[in-house]
């Protein structure tokens, strides 16, 4: 397994319990959905840890004390498809979050990833901006959404997956040092058609029934 600090491996009964429901090929499509939702509340939870505050004085029913809240709005940016399959998970934590939209698809001819939707909040450089894509496989994907985020001024971003591959995770890691990965898994390899093994499946057909 990858040693990158920037690496963060959500491994709890809970995370696993939730993994495991998602990796059964037997999980209907609603069940699924579930799953998935709450796999990303636990994520959401873990990725906030590191995310800067700021103190504030406040007055509770009895006196007046210090308090600390997260710095800055939050934007969070599914990787469509299957990164809607996080976000309500990630709202229900975050629920004044502003929300993006990131869509690529995969050049046939070159396999580079190619956008086909991009819809950010202006301003994004004032924004925590924590990236929803279950399936981390090649990176490739992955890393061109983070070029983007950059080029459009996101100084501090966060990626959370329910699955990552070592392959992905060593080239994300190493071409983004400075943004954090979190994972409930990682796998060790991917097949002839990039698929994570053994991960499970295609998200974006399990979420939406699409198999």
């Amino acid at each position: 397994m990858s040693e990158a600090k920037n690496l963060f491996v959500v491994d709890g009964p809970l995370s696993r319990h939730k993994l495991a429901v998602l990796r059964d090929e037997r999980t209907p499509t609603t069940d699924f959905r579930q799953a998935m939702r709450e796999l990303a509340l636990i994520m959401v939870a873990e990725a906030t840890r590191r995310m800067p505050t700021r103190p504030e004085r406040i007055r509770t029913p009895l006196v007046e004390t210090e308090v600390e809240q997260i710095s800055g709005p939050v934007c969070l940016v599914p990787v469509l498809r299957a990164g809607l399959g996080m976000l309500d998970g990630a709202l229900a934590l975050l629920p004044r979050a502003t929300v993006g939209f990131m869509g690529l698809r995969r050049d046939e001819e070159t396999a580079l990833p190619v956008e086909y939707y991009v819809n950010l909040p202006r301003n994004l450089e004032d924004y925590l901006v924590l990236v929803l894509d279950p399936m981390l496989a090649t990176g490739g994907s992955l890393s061109a959404t983070i070029d983007k985020l950059k080029e459009e001024g996101a100084a501090w971003i966060s990626c959370l997956h329910a699955v990552a591959a070592e392959p992905g995770v060593e080239r994300v890691t190493r071409e983004h040092p400075d943004v954090n990965f979190y994972a409930a898994a990682v796998d060790p390899e991917l097949d002839e058609r990039s698929f994570i093994v053994p991960g499970l499946g295609d998200a974006g057909d399990r979420l939406y029934g699409t198999l």
